[in-house]
């Protein structure tokens, strides 16, 4: 790492940093394939939700990364923390979202270590959102990153959530968002099941659900996969911080579900 003076400290932000340094992203490949006319199969990362519930926010993402119409990943993790009180989940091109959220996470860890203190959760949301505005060359070029954001608001003492487009706005939701392929059809069940003030056990069922519901309706959602143990990423964040609901707790409730959706058929 190279020493900057006083009057050429590059400051808080990492980024700006990397820039400095010479490390930005290089996009020549991507511009390349643009200029040439190519089409991109890339692994795509689709259907994420969340919602507020009465002691924080619910996280949920599916497993499955698709390249046109074939499943490139059955594993792949979209909801990721991205500090103590904070998560994003990603949908839209697997590589860059990756590559964002990556360095998303590094932007907070140098922000507190130089500020001494952490940026608010506002402060994070903007963040992240400068970062998808200036992915918007590679989204014109079929490389679109689409994230959620939420977290626990120390200050309200209330869990936050934010969704944005391609364009790097930034929306704040006040009880839930859905991103991705198969948003559509998790959204509306979470519209119509949720509630004020759920509990933890409610809001993680209703998050659950939603993902199975967009499973089976849209090809790009994974499902639960009890053959090969593959469960959605499902976390809480509270006031106690980010904490991820474990695969034998998930395939209890999904055995749940599975037994409900059977017996509502055979009504």
């Amino acid at each position: 790492m190279p020493f900057f003076t006083p009057g050429d400290d590059p400051g808080a932000s990492f980024p700006e940093l990397l820039r400095r340094m010479g490390l930005g992203p290089d996009d020549a490949g991507m511009a390349a394939a643009g200029a040439a006319g190519g089409r991109l199969d890339v692994p795509h990362a689709t259907t994420c939700v969340a919602l507020r519930y009465a002691d924080g926010v619910v996280m949920a993402g599916d497993r499955r990364a698709t390249s046109g119409n074939l499943i490139s990943h059955r594993g792949m993790e979209k909801v990721v923390q991205a500090d103590r009180h904070s998560g994003v989940a990603i949908a839209g091109a697997a590589g860059p979202a990756v590559e964002m959220i990556k360095l998303f996470a590094l932007q907070l860890e140098h922000y507190e270590k130089v500020e001494g203190s952490a940026l608010s959760l506002e402060g994070k949301a903007n963040q992240l959102s400068m970062m998808v505005r200036g992915n918007l060359p590679a989204a014109m070029q079929g490389m679109v990153v689409v994230p959620l954001f939420a977290g626990y608001d120390l200050r309200r003492r209330t869990g936050r959530l934010w969704s944005y487009d391609v364009t790097g706005g930034r929306y704040e939701e006040f009880d839930h968002a859905a991103t991705g392929s198969g948003s559509l059809h998790a959204g509306t069940v979470i519209k119509v099941g949720f509630r004020d003030g759920m509990d933890r056990d409610t809001a993680v069922d209703l998050a659950c659900k939603s993902l199975w519901e967009a499973a089976d309706a849209d090809s790009a959602t994974g499902g639960p996969d009890a053959l090969r143990g593959i469960y959605p990423v499902v976390a809480t964040i509270t006031a106690d911080g980010w904490s991820r609901l474990d695969d034998a707790e998930l395939a209890a409730r999904y055995q749940t579900i599975a037994l409900q959706s059977t017996e509502g058929r055979s009504r």
